[in-house]
């Protein structure tokens, strides 16, 4: 029976290249067998069809004569010996171990072999060391105004004795024998398709394609030490609890590459009279009845001191005063301190203070 290879792949007979491949690449992660709900028979059948329409030969037998026309059999274009979808296997699945171009397959078979599949012409990315990340506590005026601290923690670090190359010093360095200088070595994998030879770094080289005539005394070889090291961290001005700083550089290091980066948690300590909105301040503050109506004058210790703020006469519970230049830097600038007024009212009186209360109230106050 005559397959319709445009409509497996959901696209219509003037589909370009691109069409084509981007329609193959997404039915092809959908039903990859090694995929959560994968299906091995759907995968084949989308591969069979993109390997005959991306080829333009085989797209114009197609189109002229379907699937069922000469050239075809039941496996797809014929081009292999019983190969999967229009590709020859069979050398891999005798463990020859040949290495093999997977063309537009190779996005997606990497996902599954740890990496994409890359041509022998191809460099490796650069080693990177592992980020690393700790926590810093400092108060609430720290926060404000920012702050600088030391910090001591244990991490992988470069070898002092050899700078990281691994190679006592004086001693230079020679052509990998693994992979003849190369820093990559051809490496056979197998899945249910059967075997793949992969390109990936030389394990020995650490992909550089030198190696050290004498191995450091210090680090062995290895380039890099457990080691305890202090870090000198600057807070910036106006941070707020949970932020995190990122120090490119200061994480893990690895031999032969770059090291990672140290992301320290900035945790504030709460204040006991200050919360913080933004570049504002806030804070409340009690005052006796008697002050909030005839005004008065109230000590407050800022952050930045102790200042006297004035209490209109007739203020009303719940309003706001407002202590500009005293909250939270922000550029050349600072927020405010918002103080909300909290009228105390007493809870006993005595004659006297009744008797003026009554008269008070006779007038109507």
């Amino acid at each position: 029976m005559s397959k319709d290879y445009y409509e497996i792949l959901g696209v219509p007979k003037g589909a370009s290249k691109d069409e084509l491949k981007r329609a193959f690449h997404k039915l092809a992660h959908k039903y990859h067998p090694d995929k959560n709900k994968g299906d091995d028979k759907k995968f084949k059948e989308v591969n069979e069809a993109y390997q005959t329409l991306s080829d333009e030969k085989k797209r114009a037998q197609y189109d002229q004569f379907g699937s069922a026309g000469p050239g075809f059999n039941q496996g797809g274009f014929q081009g292999g010996q019983g190969g999967f979808g229009g590709f020859d296997f069979s050398g891999f699945q005798n463990g020859g171990g040949v290495e093999f171009d997977m063309g537009d397959l190779g996005d997606i078979f990497g996902d599954f072999f740890g990496g994409g599949m890359r041509g022998s012409g191809q460099r490796t990315q650069a080693r990177r060391g592992r980020d690393i990340s700790t926590e810093l506590h400092i108060s609430f005026s720290d926060a404000v105004f920012g702050v600088s601290r030391k910090i001591l923690f244990t991490k992988q670090s470069h070898c002092d004795t050899c700078k990281g190359n691994g190679a006592q010093p004086g001693s230079g360095s020679e052509t990998c024998s693994k992979c003849n200088g190369q820093g990559q070595v051809h490496e056979t994998r197998r899945s249910f398709l059967g075997a793949f030879s992969q390109v990936v770094t030389c394990d020995e080289c650490t992909g550089s394609g030198k190696i050290p005539k004498e191995k450091c005394h210090s680090c062995k070889g290895v380039g890099v030490k457990r080691k305890e090291e202090e870090v000198e961290v600057h807070v910036p001005a106006g941070i707020k609890d949970g932020e995190m700083i990122r120090m490119t550089g200061m994480g893990e290091a690895v031999a032969k590459g770059t090291a990672g980066d140290l992301y320290i948690r900035i945790l504030v300590k709460p204040h006991h009279i200050f919360k913080r909105h933004g570049t504002d301040l806030t804070m409340t503050l009690d005052i006796k009845l008697t002050d909030a109506l005839l005004g008065s004058t109230y000590p407050i210790e800022t952050l930045d001191g102790k200042i006297e703020m004035k209490i209109p006469e007739g203020i009303n519970h719940g309003e706001i005063l407002r202590i500009k230049g005293k909250g939270v830097p922000h550029g050349a600038k600072r927020g405010d301190i918002l103080v909300t007024i909290h009228i105390k009212l007493p809870t006993k009186l005595s004659k006297k203070a009744r008797e003026e209360i009554e008269k008070l109230k006779e007038e109507g106050i």
